[in-house]
């Protein structure tokens, strides 16, 4: 079993700016092959923030493109979420994830409000 281990949310104003991050327990990279973030608004099905290959290759929701950035240190078993110029319709659970080799598992979620 391998565990996510997310911390970084908060409250923040329109504007401001978070940093999400993610750490897996294990010190495998097949455990790690992509990671990246979902997030889930209230009454909203959960969709997919941003994801990171293990060469780092990182793709975005259209949504965030521009304003959020996703990166990884395989030697920390980390990944990071940083969050610029947030909107209200931000604000959701953020959930961390991975896919290895033998499947993936994901965080307990963490909350980000964006209000004034």
């Amino acid at each position: 079993q391998v565990d996510l281990v997310e911390s970084g949310g908060g409250l923040v104003q329109p504007g401001g700016s978070l940093r999400l991050s993610c750490t897996a327990s294990t010190n495998s990279m097949a455990h790690m092959l992509e990671m990246g973030w979902y997030r889930q608004a209230p009454g909203k099905q959960r969709e997919l923030v941003a994801n990171i290959t293990s060469l780092s290759r990182a793709s975005y929701a259209d949504s965030v493109k521009g304003r959020f950035t996703i990166s990884r240190d395989n030697a920390k078993k980390m990944v990071v979420l940083q969050m610029h110029n947030l909107k209200p319709e931000d604000t959701a659970v953020y959930y961390c994830y991975r896919k290895g080799t033998l499947g993936g598992s994901w965080g307990q979620g963490t909350q980000v409000t964006v209000s004034s």
